[in-house]
């Protein structure tokens, strides 16, 4: 593959840098779908990966829906 093509290739994925459990949490998400909507490229190492850039969204709404539901909240009283 050449330089122009890497480059092409490279504007269709997004790029994702988190910690371990984040990534970790983003794969067993991968793992749930069904094949036709796995949405993960390719996995650099424990902290990166490329995704398809369509789920971002949906990345961040689980993400965030996940440290809703893990989140202390001090009791009234």
């Amino acid at each position: 593959m050449n330089t122009i093509e890497s480059f092409i290739v490279s504007l269709y994925l997004l790029f994702v840098c988190s910690d371990i459990p984040m990534t970790q949490f983003i794969v067993n998400m991968n793992n749930s779908m069904p094949p036709s909507q796995k949405f993960i490229i390719h996995v650099l190492d424990s902290t990166h990966l490329f995704v398809q850039p369509h789920v971002e969204q949906m990345i961040r709404s689980a993400i965030s829906d996940f440290r809703d539901q893990n989140s202390y909240e001090k009791p009234t009283s």
